[in-house]
């Protein structure tokens, strides 16, 4: 019969969880959808990635007309000229805009990556919120029990008014408690409201979605690191200013122009192609250059977000570790140990005075709060090292 017990709580607590889990899906599905900032944002870059189209193709055709009037004849004069650069250099500015057009999706991904990760977290502080709602809920109720059984030892004789002072006060205290957690509440239910663009949420999940164990560091960075769209954004750049250089070397070889020209004067016409070229001699200088500093610049910036990346996974990850022992600790001792209904037997037996009550009781809402605050750095550190799966 204990067993079968131990069966049903496991599965009513993995059913909550689970319920929990797609209710914050849903909530981070709907954000997703109706984020103005993110909506904002991709409009953004697609309007980059239009403007990284333009300017790859050669120069427009130029077509020009003269009259001139005189006193042996008129002069008709008209030409057609298309002006192009050396002719690899249209391949390299196509390469240059295929990669920053790709670049603009790793960034698009890491603002909503960023969008979401911050629902999630507010997610998962209401969740820690509702459960303290609940447990200050109890409290209330029992300071009130307690103040009001000492109020009847009061009017019948048997109590003194420091006791019941001590009751009110604790009573005072719990319910202010309740009242600011339910601001909080509310606070944090319009954060979800803004970033869901405006669109009511009332998220009052009580259970932590069910997590998967970590896997080892070693594992879990090398999954980071691979997802990473701001890591990619970096590496995409790296290849864009590549390309630049490669483009820029090009841009230093000649451009040419051909067309046809004619002109008519005094009933003679005369036709022919018109050909010319120019001689890059100072126009580009030192661009060469400073794509080389900007490609070593890029360089540098890939080796500091990776070092930073790193020590914030390595971080993260032991503090996560030690989050774990921690809880693992508390709920082991909250399995076996119900102090509030043994100080209220003890205070009604009169085995206790209302002072080492009020001392224990507070003592044991200490403790019982530093799980529920361990408990939500815990999930709220998993969120954050999982937001690659975004």
């Amino acid at each position: 019969m204990k067993k079968k017990l131990y069966i049903t709580c496991f599965l009513l607590l993995a059913t909550a969880s689970l319920n929990a889990q797609n209710k914050i899906e849903s909530v981070l599905s709907d954000i997703a959808k109706n984020n103005k900032s993110i909506i904002a944002n991709q409009q953004y870059w697609e309007a980059k990635k239009l403007s990284y189209k333009t300017g790859i193709n050669p120069e427009n055709p130029k077509f020009e007309y003269e009259y001139l009037a005189g006193n042996s004849g008129n002069q008709i004069d008209y030409y057609v000229v298309q002006a192009f650069d050396f002719p690899t250099s249209y391949i390299k500015k196509t390469q240059v805009a295929n990669r920053q057009i790709a670049q603009s999706d790793f960034e698009a991904a890491a603002y909503k990556q960023d969008v979401l990760l911050k629902a999630k977290q507010f997610c998962l502080k209401l969740i820690y919120l509702n459960k303290k709602h609940e447990e200050l809920t109890k409290r209330v109720k029992n300071a009130s029990s307690i103040s009001d059984s000492y109020q009847k030892k009061m009017d019948a004789g048997d109590a003194n008014i420091l006791d019941l002072n001590k009751a009110k006060i604790e009573q005072l205290n719990v319910q202010n408690e309740l009242r600011l957690n339910q601001s909080e509440i509310n606070q944090y239910n319009q954060k979800l409201e803004e970033l869901n663009g405006g669109t009511t949420i009332n998220f009052t999940e009580t259970n932590y979605p069910i997590t998967a164990t970590l896997p080892d560091y070693e594992t879990l960075e090398k999954a980071i690191e691979e997802n990473d769209p701001n890591l990619k954004s970096i590496h995409q750049q790296n290849e864009i200013d590549q390309k630049k250089l490669e483009l820029t070397k090009v841009m230093s070889f000649p451009k040419f122009e051909g067309g046809y020209r004619s002109q008519e004067f005094a009933g003679q016409i005369i036709k022919g192609i018109h050909l010319g070229i120019t001689i890059p001699l100072w126009e580009n200088k030192n661009k060469v250059k400073h794509q080389k500093a900007h490609l070593r610049f890029n360089d540098l910036q890939v080796q500091e977000h990776q070092n930073e990346h790193h020590n914030e996974i390595q971080q993260l990850y032991e503090k996560y570790t030690n989050l774990n022992l921690a809880i693992e600790a508390y709920q082991k001792l909250m399995a076996t140990v119900n102090n509030n209904e043994l100080l209220n037997k003890a205070l009604q037996l009169g085995e206790i005075s209302s002072l080492h009550y009020f001392m224990e009781i507070n003592y044991y809402y200490d403790s019982y709060d530093n799980y529920l605050n361990l408990e939500s750095d815990y999930y709220q550190v998993i969120a954050e090292l999982n937001k690659y799966q975004l």
